[in-house]
């Protein structure tokens, strides 16, 4: 991106949270050139000039029975989850993080020491684990559920946007896909998900480093990570570039077990698509720009580097199927309002 540039807000795909998203954006003024704004909303991270090198910012809200329960997981693991979910926001535009804040608001009687303890100890070992550190926050009582509210903060010398794909990118993700649509499933069901499931859910990697490596290739146009799905992401990516994505339903690099957890097929490529919260990455690259990086990323990394579809002209996100019978349209991933209109 050109130093001295200035987006306020950048399209974004389909989805009810994200008309209401665009509808906030409508009633915000555009940055005056001295407010230091690089980037500003729609990214996923707004990214400031502070002198030297710039900044990314970002924040991100986990509240109990929308994003957790805690039947479900120890106030540890909900704490990692909810740092990790602003670290993921990082790492999509390739920033180094160095540190976060954590806002707790929580019920009286639930407000005991030890567990505000242990969602900050495991919201610390989430920072750490990616070099940054806990630096403050806030605590406050709440009528209701339980909310976690993290800030991260990373420099940003080369920040990688949604902006700037081309028809003919190809489109790659990292890891493996749906194992945490999988655990929720489970849960929901009344049953156990399987381990590596449950830890998909409860312990998701943020991808920092991953981030980091693949930007220094140089053969990234566009990033973004996947907490909403692969479908719904790929469509956000797509829209700031005001194009089209076809995925191709073969290559999705489904986690194992994620089609028996969930009764078939059909059922786990659809948590794949779009059961969100993998917090894996979508990139769109030159055309075979990673193709020779591929086996180095895995054998850095220890996970997959998998080639899933590419940019194309147009609007929206199409499945090729993997029987060659044709497209078909995408809804989007998950989203909190509903399908919408976008």
């Amino acid at each position: 991106m050109r130093r001295g540039t200035l987006r306020s807000s950048v399209p974004l795909g389909r989805g009810g949270e994200f008309d209401l998203i665009r509808a906030m954006l409508a009633e915000l003024p555009d940055p005056a050139p001295e407010a230091r704004v690089r980037i500003g909303p729609g990214d996923d991270c707004a990214v400031l000039e502070a002198g030297g090198d710039p900044w990314a910012v970002t924040v991100d809200m986990s509240v109990e029975d929308v994003h957790f329960r805690r039947a479900w997981l120890d106030p540890e693991e909900i704490g990692w989850r909810a740092s990790t979910g602003a670290l993921s926001d990082l790492a999509a535009v390739a920033a180094e993080p160095v540190a976060v804040l954590v806002a707790l608001a929580m019920p009286v009687p639930d407000a005991s020491p030890e567990w505000v303890k242990a969602v900050t100890r495991g919201a610390a070992a989430a920072a750490s684990s990616v070099g940054a550190v806990v630096v403050g926050g806030d605590l406050t009582r709440s009528s209701g559920p339980v909310v976690i509210d993290v800030a991260a903060l990373g420099r940003a010398p080369h920040p990688v946007l949604r902006e700037g794909s081309r028809p003919g990118d190809d489109l790659w993700v990292t890891g493996l896909l749906g194992a945490a649509g999988a655990a929720v499933r489970a849960w929901e069901s009344g049953t156990s998900p399987l381990e590596a499931h449950r830890r998909a859910f409860a312990r998701p990697v943020p991808r920092v480093a991953e981030a980091r490596w693949l930007a220094g290739t140089g053969a990234v146009r566009t990033l973004v990570d996947l907490s909403d799905g692969l479908a719904g992401d790929t469509g956000h990516l797509a829209a700031a570039s005001r194009c089209g994505a076809v995925l191709d339903e073969a290559a999705i690099p489904v986690a194992p077990g994620v089609a028996d957890a969930a009764g078939g097929w059909a059922e786990g490529l659809r948590l794949a698509l779009s059961a969100g919260e993998d917090y894996e990455l979508c990139l769109a690259v030159e055309p075979g720009g990673l193709t020779m990086a591929a086996s180095e990323f895995q054998a850095r990394f220890g996970i997959p580097l998998t080639r899933v579809g590419r940019i194309v002209e147009g609007d929206g996100v199409l499945l090729e199927r993997a029987d060659g019978s044709g497209v078909c349209g995408l809804d989007g991933g998950y989203s909190h309002f509903g399908k919408g209109t976008g």
